[in-house]
C-alpha cells in the first residue's frame, strides 16, 4: 500500500488498533499469597502462641515495621555487606530499612525507653520481616516471625525458660513429642576455639563460624573442606575455605565429634592445655543450663549440639533451635527431614549499642510461615495436625440461606419503602443467625439452585438453608446437613432431589433455626 501525500495513511487507518499489553499476574520471588484455611491456620498457630506466652508471663510489644537502616544493618549476618540483607531507601533524613528481625528493634526500644520498663522485662511480639534472601522451599523474603524475650538479667534460668516456653509452644501447635527436637549450644565454645587457636582476623573468624554451622548438613568432611582449601559441592559451584591448618582443623572436627549430652562425660577442658577462660566458662554454663532442663518435662526433648553456631551476629552466650524431625519431600522429590522452624539464643550486648545501660538478654524467635509449611506438609505424611487445629466454628464456612428470588433484600412497594419498615424473610433469617454468633449469609450471586449449592461446598458450608414460598407460608425451614450429605452432590439439580434425601435434611420450625444450626457446628 502506498502512502498519501506526505507520508500520511489513507483515512482508513488514521486509527491504529493497538492492542492492550496486559500485565502478568505474576509474584515477586519470595513471596505467596495464602487465603481460606491456611490463612486460617495460621490465625490459629498465632491465638496458640500468643495464649502460651502470655501463660509464661510475656507481654505484647509492637514496632513499627521500619527501622533507621544504621540501627539494624551491622546486625545483619554479612559484615561485609551489612545492608545487603535487607530492603531500604533514604527518606529526607536517614537511610530507613524493613526491619530483617524483631531483635534489634527490642534493642531500640529497651533502650529508648530504659528507665521505664520494669526490669526484667519480658515481651513477645508477632509481625512481618523482610529478608533480601535468595529465598528456597519454605523459606520466605517475608514472613512472619513471633518473638518472645527477656531483657535485663544474666541469669541462666532465663535461658531455659526460653527452651521450655518453645517446646511447650510446639506441642500446643500440635507436634508431638517425638516430632521435633531442641538444640543447644553456647557461642563461647566457639570464641574459646578461636582464641585456643589465635584465631584474630575477624573475616577468618566468621568463616570457621559459618564452616561450623554446616555440620549438621555436610558432616566432618564437607566441614572439613570449608576449614582448609574449600569445597566443591554438587551443582560445581566452589565455595572458598578459611585456609585453617591441619592442626587446628583436627581439634575442631575432635570437637564436632562429641555426641550430644555424653561431652560432658567424656571430655574435660582441663585436658586441652592453655584453653582459654572463654571455653571453661562456656562448659560452666552449659552445664548449669542442663541441670535446670533436668527439672523440666521437656528434658527428653532439649539436647546438646556441639556444631550448633546460628547465624546472627549478636549472639553471646546460650543459643537454640527447634527442628522438625519428621520426613517432608524437597524439590526433587526427596524425602528429607524437614528442619528448623525456631531459634534464639543470649544477646547480651546487643543493647549496649545504644546506651551504656548494661541489659543482658535472651530470646526465641519461631518462624510462624515455615512452621506453617512443616505443619502442612506433616500433614501428607502423618496427618491430622492441621484439620485438628482448624476444625473450630470461625474455620468453618457461612450457614448458606438459598435464595428464591433475584432481589430477595428489596421493599415490594414505594409506599413501603417509604412508609414502613423494610423487612426481607431472608435477611430476617440472616438477622437471626448473626446475632447468635453464627457464620452466615445469604446467596447474593445470579445463579440457580444448583449453583448456589456448589458455591456453598465450596465455601467449606456446614448446611444450607432453603427457604421457598412453600416454607415461607407454613413458617418452617428446611435445613440441608452438608456434611451428611456429601452423597448428594453438587450435580443435583432439583430441588426434588434435595427434599427426597431424608439422612442429611430437617424441617424445623422458624423459632428452632439457631438451635439446629448450632447442633450442626
Amino acid at each position: 500500500m502506498e502512502l498519501g501525500v506526505g507520508g500520511s495513511n489513507p483515512p482508513c487507518c488514521t486509527k491504529t488498533m493497538v492492542k492492550e499489553k496486559k500485565l502478568k499476574p505474576e509474584l515477586a520471588s519470595g513471596f505467596t499469597d495464602r487465603k481460606g484455611n491456611e490463612l486460617i491456620l495460621k490465625d490459629r498457630l498465632i491465638e496458640i502462641i500468643k495464649r502460651n506466652f502470655q501463660l509464661y508471663g510475656f507481654e505484647p510489644l509492637e514496632t513499627p515495621g521500619f527501622e533507621i537502616s544504621e540501627n539494624i544493618g551491622k546486625f545483619l549476618p554479612d559484615e561485609g555487606r551489612p545492608m545487603s540483607g535487607v530492603f531500604g531507601f533514604k527518606d529526607e533524613k536517614d537511610w530507613i530499612s524493613l526491619r530483617y528481625d524483631l531483635t534489634a528493634p527490642l534493642a531500640r526500644y529497651v533502650a529508648k525507653n530504659f528507665d521505664k520498663l520494669s526490669k526484667p522485662f519480658k515481651r513477645y511480639q508477632v509481625g512481618s520481616v523482610w529478608r533480601n534472601e535468595k529465598p528456597g522451599p519454605g523459606r520466605f523474603r517475608e514472613f512472619t516471625q513471633v518473638d518472645a524475650d527477656i531483657v535485663g538479667t544474666k541469669n541462666i534460668l532465663a535461658d531455659a525458660e526460653m527452651c521450655f516456653l518453645l517446646a511447650d509452644t510446639l506441642e500446643q501447635c500440635g507436634l508431638e513429642k517425638n516430632e521435633y527436637k531442641i538444640k543447644v549450644s553456647n557461642r563461647k565454645l566457639f570464641f574459646g576455639i578461636l582464641e585456643y587457636l589465635k584465631i584474630s582476623d575477624e573475616k577468618k573468624k566468621l568463616g570457621v563460624l559459618r564452616a561450623i554451622d554446616k555440620y549438621d548438613r555436610l558432616g566432618p568432611k564437607g566441614v572439613e573442606a570449608l576449614l582448609g582449601k574449600g569445597r566443591k559441592d554438587e551443582s560445581g559451584d566452589f565455595t572458598k575455605g578459611v585456609g585453617l591448618n591441619k592442626k587446628e582443623i583436627d581439634f575442631i572436627t575432635e570437637f564436632l565429634d562429641i555426641a550430644d549430652q555424653e561431652f560432658f562425660r567424656n571430655l574435660s577442658f582441663a585436658n586441652y592445655e592453655g584453653i582459654s577462660s572463654t571455653f571453661k566458662k562456656a562448659e560452666e554454663e552449659i552445664k548449669n543450663f542442663f541441670s535446670l532442663t533436668r527439672l523440666s518435662k521437656f528434658r527428653d526433648k532439649i539436647v546438646f549440639s556441639p556444631s550448633l553456631v546460628r547465624g546472627i551476629e549478636y549472639y553471646t552466650g546460650t543459643i537454640f533451635e527447634a527442628n522438625l524431625l519428621f520426613k517432608v519431600k524437597n524439590n526433587k522429590g526427596d524425602e528429607v527431614e524437614f528442619g528448623s522452624v525456631a531459634g534464639g539464643g543470649r544477646y547480651d550486648d546487643l543493647v549496649s549499642r545504644f546506651t551504656n545501660n548494661s541489659s543482658p538478654a535472651t530470646g526465641i524467635s519461631i518462624g510462624l510461615d515455615r512452621l506453617l509449611v512443616g505443619i502442612q506438609q506433616k500433614e501428607s505424611f502423618v496427618g491430622g495436625v492441621s484439620k485438628k487445629l482448624i476444625e473450630r466454628e470461625d474455620s468453618i464456612g457461612p450457614v448458606v440461606i438459598c435464595t428464591f428470588e433475584k432481589q430477595p433484600f428489596l421493599a415490594t412497594s414505594k409506599e413501603e419503602t417509604q412508609e414502613k419498615e423494610i423487612s426481607s424473610p431472608y435477611y430476617n433469617l440472616l438477622s437471626m443467625l448473626r446475632l447468635a454468633g453464627i457464620n452466615s449469609e445469604i446467596y447474593c450471586g445470579d445463579g440457580n439452585l444448583k449453583a448456589q449449592i456448589k458455591y456453598a461446598d465450596k465455601r467449606n458450608s456446614p448446611a444450607v438453608i432453603l427457604y421457598g414460598e412453600d416454607e415461607i407460608k407454613s413458617g418452617t425451614i428446611t435445613i440441608k446437613n452438608l456434611r451428611l450429605g456429601k452423597e448428594v452432590s453438587a450435580q443435583t439439580i432439583t430441588r426434588e432431589d434435595w427434599t427426597s434425601n431424608k439422612k442429611a435434611q430437617i424441617i424445623v420450625r422458624e423459632e428452632d433455626l439457631v438451635n439446629e444450626i448450632k447442633k450442626l457446628l
